[in-house]
């Protein structure tokens, strides 16, 4: 788009775009939060499993097998080894038919739903539904392979771990789903009025409402679910939730489950209005990253402010300069990081002040 005059029609355009904008960044930071105060992982291939959502309702559409299944498949088959070899370590093979069935069948389930559908042909309510469980099972899985290993490593080590895991699901996304991009059908068609000029469809009224509903859920399972209360336990004190009986471990998959499922939720609501290619993901996952940095990748409501800021610094950048929109929306870090700086108090600056 190029730049031009900004009348009062063209802001409240720009401010609509925003906000549907925001709200998948809301979600997303949602996500990479969540992950983070419980596992101190960077999830970075948050986006990823959202693109592949995105595509496997897009493979569905087209009376397509999606490619999905066997991506879970072959994640499924890899966790299941590592399982089974570290049960075997600990001398606990009993276990491993539970393990087998955990890592194994379960995540299979999602797999046979997508494969039946595929060939029978479901309403596109069924479609995307099994699009969005399809892709569940992602995150706990590379939890599982990669980062439970190695869940006691420094935060830069998982970060690393966590970046390299996100190049090599762009690899296989494009082994799987080619280098061809999808645009899927309107969730929600036509248009609502606003005054004589103004209209905004319907996608972006669901885009908003599903991210206020899904805010609101996320907030009543932290607050009223045991589960959810074990998730903030975790995230607060991860020594002292081990000590009344919560394991860290099993917290931590809870919640890739749930960010996975976030995700999915991603996905299928953006495919309509974006073009999504098998790297797609990662650049909403960056701007998302920026949203939760915004809250400081601790804070819920902290993350959804900058989540909605993002959306309107995208978007009026877009007027302005499309070209740069992206490095607009990114520098944003530079001044939040260096606020956050100067409030903090530093370690080294507290040694000296008690040495003088």
């Amino acid at each position: 788009m190029e730049a031009g005059t900004l009348s009062w029609d063209v802001a409240l355009i720009l401010i609509t775009d925003g906000l549907a904008n925001g709200a998948v960044y809301l979600l997303a930071g949602l996500g990479l939060v969540l992950i983070f105060s419980v596992t101190r992982v960077v999830f970075v291939s948050f986006g990823d499993i959202a693109a592949f959502a995105a595509l496997t309702l897009a493979a569905f559409e087209t009376h397509r097998l999606p490619p999905t299944i066997g991506l879970v498949a072959v994640l499924a088959a890899i966790a299941v080894v590592v399982e089974v070899a570290s049960l075997l370590r600990r001398g606990e093979a009993g276990k491993i038919p539970r393990a087998v069935l955990g890592w194994g069948v379960l995540p299979l389930v999602p797999c046979a739903i997508a494969w039946g559908v595929a060939r029978t042909g479901m309403p596109a309510v069924v479609q995307i539904v099994s699009a969005v469980l399809l892709v569940v099972p992602i995150a706990p899985l590379l939890a599982r392979i990669v980062f439970q290993p190695i869940a006691d490593a420094s935060v830069l080590v998982l970060l690393i771990v966590s970046l390299a895991l996100h190049f090599l699901l762009s690899g296989l996304g494009l082994l799987f789903f080619g280098p061809e991009g999808s645009r899927t059908n309107p969730l929600a068609s036509g248009v609502f009025s606003i005054g004589d000029s103004f209209t905004v469809s319907a996608q972006v009224v669901l885009m908003v409402a599903a991210a206020i509903v899904l805010s609101g859920l996320f907030f009543l399972v932290f607050e009223r679910t045991v589960a959810g209360k074990a998730l903030r336990a975790t995230a607060v004190n991860r020594v002292g939730a081990r000590l009344v009986g919560i394991r860290p471990a099993r917290t931590a998959l809870l919640a890739y489950g749930a960010a996975s499922l976030l995700a999915g939720l991603i996905g299928v609501l953006i495919a309509p209005v974006t073009t999504m290619y098998y790297d797609s993901g990662f650049i909403i996952g960056l701007k998302a990253f920026v949203a939760a940095i915004i809250g400081g990748l601790v804070s819920y409501p902290a993350t959804a402010a900058g989540a909605l800021a993002v959306g309107l610094v995208e978007s009026f950048a877009s007027f302005w300069s499309s070209a740069y929109k992206d490095v607009i929306v990114f520098s944003l870090l530079i001044p939040v990081l260096m606020l956050r700086s100067f409030l903090s108090v530093h370690s080294e600056e507290e040694e000296d002040e008690v040495d003088a």
